[in-house]
């Protein structure tokens, strides 16, 4: 063993991490670790204008997100649900003061444990003006309840385009992460 491995392990010990603990997180996830996809949630509030058609926002992100994870998760034949954030068990809903699963994480991890899943996927489109939207969006390791991607990412544009590149984007990196077992690597591979 070089010295330098020996003082880096040294220094990992003393931090109190054990040195296995490190190469034992990296690594790819069992073939049948479900994901749980809550439905995208839409916050207008702060919005300067408020239009009939911002409410579509969010079933826009849902779909986009279902059909990008289909397509990245097909080949390594990973399950994922998409669970309708308004429908969660009366449990669920208590934890939360009767207020939707979509963005508690408590409560999304809650949905996920009922339904088996290793990781939890929260979105969240926001409107700020006609032109900039946002996309807040985490996925949750079911596990220990550790928010390994968390994503803000500012939408210029039409809604429509941006959000469906944004869900894209975050689909991707979703199932390299749980590929990579809870590793985020920003690059593709």
């Amino acid at each position: 063993m070089t010295h330098a491995l020996r003082a880096l392990l040294t220094s990992i010990t003393l931090l109190g991490i054990a040195p296995g603990a490190l190469v034992a997180q990296a690594g790819p996830e069992a073939p049948d670790a479900s994901i749980t996809v809550l439905t995208t949630a839409l916050y207008t509030d702060q919005a300067n204008v408020r239009e009939a058609s911002d409410s579509t926002k969010s079933g826009l992100g849902t779909e986009v997100l279902r059909q990008r994870l289909e397509e990245q998760v097909a080949a390594q034949l990973r399950p994922f649900t998409v669970t309708d954030s308004l429908a969660t068990s009366s449990e669920a809903l208590e934890l939360t003061g009767r207020v939707p699963c979509d963005v508690k994480v408590a409560c999304a991890l809650m949905v996920a444990r009922q339904q088996d899943a290793r990781w939890v996927v929260m979105t969240k489109v926001s409107k700020t003006s006609n032109l900039i939207w946002v996309l807040s969006a985490q996925l949750i390791r079911v596990e220990n309840g550790q928010i390994v991607l968390d994503d803000s990412t500012e939408l210029k544009g039409d809604p429509d385009v941006m959000i469906r590149v944004g869900m894209r984007i975050f689909a991707d990196r979703v199932v390299r992460t749980v590929r990579d077992g809870g590793v985020a690597n920003n690059f593709p591979s």
